[in-house]
């Protein structure tokens, strides 16, 4: 089973959805903007992608300002508060968990690449 943790309003998310896709796979999504984090869900994502939460943050959002300097714990907080701060899209498959950007960090967790005609959204073909 995979699961993509997707932004709809987010290319790189679409494209990475359409990737597993057209791997053969139809995953579990979950739009976290709507469903919301955990703290214990975001720590278990993180550590099981070999991230922090400074190296998850989307930080060119508003709900970013103000936490430069912040430590794990208040980016933690902020995260919960403001789904929107966690980068996208995390993809989770029995192969690993990983922040999928750019899309093609996705292939190695794949069990099959999608087929060789498979093209990005800008049409540019995917390099491994």
């Amino acid at each position: 089973m995979i699961v993509v943790y997707h932004n709809p309003a987010c290319g790189t998310s679409r494209n990475v959805l359409a990737i597993v896709r057209a791997s053969g796979e139809e995953p579990v999504v979950v739009e976290y903007l709507q469903e919301g984090w955990t703290r214990a869900q975001l720590l278990g994502l993180f550590a099981a992608a070999g991230l922090t939460p400074r190296q998850a943050l989307r930080a060119n959002v508003p709900e970013a300002q103000g936490l430069d300097d912040a430590d794990d714990e208040t980016l933690l907080a902020a995260m919960v508060r403001h789904p929107i701060l966690v980068n996208r899209p995390i993809v989770c498959s029995p192969r690993g968990v990983r922040l999928c950007r750019p899309s093609e960090a996705v292939l190695p967790l794949l069990d099959r690449p999608p087929p060789p005609e498979f093209r990005k959204e800008d049409g540019s073909p995917l390099s491994a």
